[in-house]
């Protein structure tokens, strides 16, 4: 039997104080709330095309029901520490903009990855590299993470592009990692980069 190696949230020796908020220049970051469903679902909707080439999760648009059990199950990961999603909203939180937070938390280093999509309307602006630069601090000076992670598609060149602007190394490229999210008889390229203190 394999050795699962990931200590869940509630065993961690540590577990810090987490903002459900915070701001950036010109966003508004905040613990996902089932209040958000519509919201969500909207952007989702939106951003269908775009998104289908490079998130699993975004092929369809689920039923409300799912979306409401996504956003309860998210908030309670977010309070036990388990996952730390945000969603982004316009600064006076009425116009949703995208999800980031940490995901693949190991408290016992500790250590998380960034994640990060912006809605169709709101994408040009800079606001995935804004985002990514305000986590990457929160994480390394007041999470006290020693390491951070982007992952993503080798192909997603938007993506791909804002690491290496934040002071990220490119740790590895993993040949044939994964298969596409639109096409599962396609294989990806995984690049991996991390910032370390």
């Amino acid at each position: 039997m394999g050795h699962n190696s990931r200590m869940s949230a509630r065993t961690a020796p540590y577990l810090p104080e987490v903002q459900s908020e915070l701001r950036t220049p010109r966003l508004l970051l905040r613990r996902p709330d089932p209040a958000d469903a519509h919201a969500l679902r909207g952007a989702i909707k939106q951003s269908l095309p775009e998104l289908r080439r490079w998130m699993v999760w975004a092929q369809e648009l689920g039923a409300l029901e799912d979306t409401l059990e996504n956003l309860r199950l998210a908030a309670e990961r977010f309070d036990s520490r388990e996952n730390l999603r945000y969603h982004i909203w316009s600064p006076d939180g009425r116009d949703f903009v995208g999800s980031t937070g940490f995901h693949g938390l190991d408290w016992r280093v500790p250590k998380g990855e960034i994640g990060y999509w912006i809605a169709t309307p709101h994408t040009g602006q800079g606001y995935a590299q804004e985002i990514t630069e305000h986590l990457t601090e929160y994480g390394l000076q007041h999470l006290g993470f020693r390491r951070i992670e982007i992952r993503c598609d080798a192909a997603n060149e938007r993506s791909a592009r804002i690491p290496p602007l934040l002071g990220y190394t490119l740790d590895a490229r993993l040949k044939n990692d994964d298969v596409a999210a639109d096409d599962p008889t396609l294989l990806r390229d995984t690049l991996i980069f991390s910032r370390v203190r």
